[in-house]
């Protein structure tokens, strides 16, 4: 096990809309939520899990972005090809803007298929098949 990610914890702008984004996009790749409370939430998948914490309020007033130092995205096994296609189409529905759109599912390239998007908080999020 060494080595091997035990969690990460994500501050947000704004638990409850983080929730609603990451809640469902967490359960459609198979976590569960692990923990919740008043700050807080986290979702499990085998022995990992992301948390995510409501920022104070007086942390807020500089904006996250994906450019700068710090984390850029994080990328998930989405599995399927006919699985990330699905995402794509659900995402949409949410009305979540699909990034690389003149190049999407191969925006990592022409043996790399992937959807890319943002969270709330505009961090990347990628889904990317076997």
């Amino acid at each position: 096990m060494r080595g091997k990610i035990h969690h990460i914890e994500i501050y947000v702008k704004d638990l409850e809309t983080t929730k609603n984004f990451w809640g469902w996009l967490l359960r459609e790749l198979g976590y569960k939520e692990y923990q919740s409370w008043e700050q807080g939430v986290s979702y499990k998948f085998q022995d990992a899990y992301l948390v995510f914490v409501q920022a104070e309020q007086r942390f807020l007033d500089i904006p996250y972005h994906r450019c700068r130092a710090g984390l850029n995205h994080l990328a998930f096994f989405g599995g399927s090809k006919a699985f990330v296609d699905e995402m794509t189409e659900k995402l949409k529905e949410k009305g979540v803007e699909i990034l690389y759109p003149n190049q999407h599912p191969y925006a990592g390239g022409p043996d790399y298929y992937a959807v890319f998007f943002e969270d709330p908080d505009r961090m990347k999020v990628e889904i990317t098949a076997d």
